[in-house]
């Protein structure tokens, strides 16, 4: 029986109700009396209270029975915001599932990771979004399986082989549960696909959206022959685990438009993610800025500025090498350096969409790194050997820069390493680990600013758990973008 007068069910309704956007992805809507789960924002008539269920994740209303409404199509939503800024291991766990470590390593090596058993994760996270790790893991799945059926002219054979599903039988059996509709009828409605050879999709967000802001950074940031910037266009490549891939990423005011191309098609959910990782697209806008401009002395960045997005990274340990290249050096110098070091260890790249935006390889890989005589890389010795001892540190596995890494133990790691002081354990896990409530209290800029507006570091915990936006207004406000280190 529902208690509609429950005071959290009567909050989720009231939200469906004024089909507020803000909560796609945090919950879900389901109807008993239709079977459908729908997102709080969609269009439909809104259901009579007696008659909704809400859940915490697609995948416990997939296991209750019901299927995604076509309308809606809540699948596409952003995920939720809590999974990023919570240190516990029930976020640890959603995010290394959100990265896929389920379908490489399966339950037994998500378990190793967080140091549990593998029942003790299925109850933790069963309680926590009322779906196991295999369920959430199959979720994703089906959702690879619509993209590359709406997208691209494969057999149905080989997407479900590269969207990782044993049989066909299995695949056609799961999309009909939760789509109610086998992958050929949803073949049928599928739109054109703009770019033939490529993977063309809409990454969801919540408004507002600073994406202007977004990809300047990333400009100002970029490394020659990895990364490039055109038009409003950020495009890179990428290391995945079948092959590299290239990523291009153009934002909107309600959504980014990525155009993938990938050497290996079982690599399209992981490389959804580390955009949509690489673009902070799973934030709360609304809840930062709320926080964040409530203070006086921060409320004329906050209204310059709604929807600031913390730039990320598609992987970490390329973050932390060149978060330790830019210490002390401009954002320029950093570059020309780097792109340098892309030349000498990267490996090189043809793909066609690498091509038409002048990108020539990826960024060396931390076994390439971990392998190479420091006094080589073009840089100063201390900072070469630097990158190589972070390097080797990721590979023996004294250093966690997973996804699901805990993060303070990450920052102790990292502090451990001769070379790494807390400005650059800090930066990592802000930018390569996506910690939203780091505040570089070291950094120069950022203590100018703050003592030009009369503020400690006392004062700042009134913005948790958003330290790290409210740095990076500060910073904005502090310098030009091309200033800010690497």
């Amino acid at each position: 029986m529902i208690d509609v007068r429950d005071p959290q069910h009567e909050r989720q309704y009231r939200a469906v109700q004024s089909r507020d956007a803000r909560f796609d992805g945090v919950f879900f809507t389901a109807v008993r009396t239709t079977g459908i789960y729908c997102r709080p924002s969609c269009p439909a008539v809104t259901p009579k209270p007696g008659n909704v269920v809400f859940y915490r994740s697609a995948a416990a209303a997939h296991g209750a029975g019901f299927r995604a409404c076509r309308r809606c199509r809540p699948d596409t939503v952003p995920g939720s915001p809590e999974w990023d800024h919570r240190a516990d291991a029930a976020g640890r766990a959603m995010r290394l599932i959100r990265d896929g470590l389920v379908e490489r390593e399966g339950v037994e090596g998500l378990a190793q990771h967080l140091g549990y058993s593998s029942r003790q994760v299925h109850r933790l996270l069963v309680a926590e979004v009322g779906a196991g790790p295999l369920a959430l893991a199959r979720g994703a799945r089906a959702h690879t399986a619509r993209l590359l059926v709406e997208t691209t002219s494969l057999t149905m054979a080989d997407v479900a082989h590269a969207a990782g599903f044993a049989s066909v039988r299995q695949f056609n059996d799961t999309m009909r549960e939760v789509y109610g509709a086998t992958p050929s009828e949803l073949r049928a409605r599928r739109r054109p696909s703009p770019a033939a050879g490529y993977l063309t999709l809409r990454l969801a967000v919540r408004r507002p959206f600073d994406g202007t802001g977004l990809v300047q950074f990333l400009d100002d940031h970029a490394v020659p022959g990895v990364e490039a910037v055109r038009e409003g266009t950020y495009a890179r490549v990428v290391q995945l685990p079948h092959g590299p891939g290239v990523v291009e990423l153009t934002p909107a005011d309600d959504h980014v438009v990525a155009r993938l191309e990938l050497s290996d098609l079982r690599d399209t959910s992981l490389a959804v993610q580390r955009c949509r990782q690489l673009l902070d697209l799973d934030a709360d806008p609304v809840a930062i800025d709320a926080v964040l401009g409530a203070d006086p002395r921060l409320a004329d960045l906050v209204a310059d500025v709604p929807g600031l997005r913390l730039p990320g990274s598609v992987d970490p340990v390329e973050t932390a090498v060149r978060t330790v290249v830019g210490q002390q050096v401009s954002v320029r110098g950093a570059r020309t350096v780097l792109g340098r070091v892309a030349e000498q260890l990267g490996e090189p790249v043809t793909l066609g969409l690498a091509v038409e935006h002048g990108l020539l390889r990826s960024f060396p890989s931390v076994e390439v790194l971990a392998d190479l005589d420091p006094e080589s890389l073009p840089m100063p010795r201390s900072r070469g050997r630097a990158v190589a001892t972070i390097a080797s540190a990721v590979v023996a596995g004294d250093v966690d820069l997973s996804p699901g890494a805990d993060r303070r133990a990450t920052r102790a790691a990292l502090l451990s390493l001769r070379g790494i002081g807390p400005w650059t354990a800090d930066y990592v896990l802000m930018r390569g680990l996506g910690d939203p409530d780091v505040l570089l209290t070291t950094d120069l800029v950022l203590r100018r600013e703050l003592d030009a507006r009369g503020l400690t570091p006392d004062d700042t915990d009134r913005w948790a758990p958003w330290r790290s936006y409210a740095g990076l207004h500060l910073w904005r406000q502090a310098t030009s973008p091309t200033r800010i280190t690497s």
